[in-house]
Formats: structure tokens, C-alpha cells, sequence
């Protein structure tokens, strides 16, 4: 299967266990792999035959501006309903949320979480 990616969208949202984090806010990053057929609209250079990703990045901006979660894996699991949803030439897809910056008391890059979701 082909797949689009589309890598480390950053957004604004309002995630976490914590009061203060669903008040403030703060970044987050989400990756995208998007498995579809994307042969004929390769071979007819047409954006009808494709996921337009500009559309996703939209979609993902108004998830990340208007929900709330306290999980980073409720968010990745409303973003894969969502777009699979939302584009029914994806047969599958795999969302990944990283939250660069979680309240606790020593510095690491951040935590991740991964999740592959099929059409059924």
C-alpha cells in the first residue's frame, strides 16, 4: 500500500491530566502516515484522486484549537477516528503525539504516543 506522511505538525491544544496544562495550553507535535492508493493520482497529476494534506492540516488545527483531552492517547485516538472519518480513501493510518514538554521535574525530550488504526 502507498502511504502520505505528513511529519511533526506542530499545534496549540489544551492536553493534560492537570488543571493548569487544559488552562494554559502548550505545543505539541503530531505525525501523520496515511496508507491509501495514490497510483492514479499520480499518474493523472489530479488532487481529486488524493488526500489533500493542506485539508488534514486544517482538520488536525481545529481538533487541536477546539477539544480538550486529559490523555495524549484520547487525543491520537480522536484524531485517527477523525481523519479516517473524515477521508474514506485511507485504509489505514498510523498517528503519533509527542508532547515535547510534560510537567515533570527533569528535562527529556518528551513522551510519545503511537497508534495504528485500521478502516474496518
Amino acid at each position: 500500500m502507498d502511504k502520505m506522511s505528513l511529519r511533526k505538525m506542530e499545534y496549540y491544544a489544551y492536553v493534560g491530566v492537570f488543571e493548569e496544562e487544559r488552562k494554559l495550553g502548550q505545543r505539541y507535535y503530531v505525525d501523520l502516515e496515511l496508507e491509501l492508493d495514490l497510483k492514479e493520482a499520480g499518474l493523472r497529476d489530479d488532487l481529486t484522486l488524493t488526500v489533500n494534506y493542506a485539508e488534514v492540516h486544517e482538520l488536525l488545527l481545529g481538533v487541536m484549537k477546539n477539544k480538550q483531552f486529559k490523555l495524549i492517547e484520547a487525543l491520537a485516538e480522536y484524531i485517527a477516528t477523525e481523519v479516517l472519518r473524515t477521508y474514506t480513501s485511507i485504509v489505514a493510518l498510523t498517528v503519533k503525539v509527542t508532547k515535547p514538554h510534560p510537567p515533570f521535574d527533569i528535562h527529556f525530550e518528551g513522551v510519545t504516543v503511537e497508534l495504528h488504526r485500521t478502516r474496518k
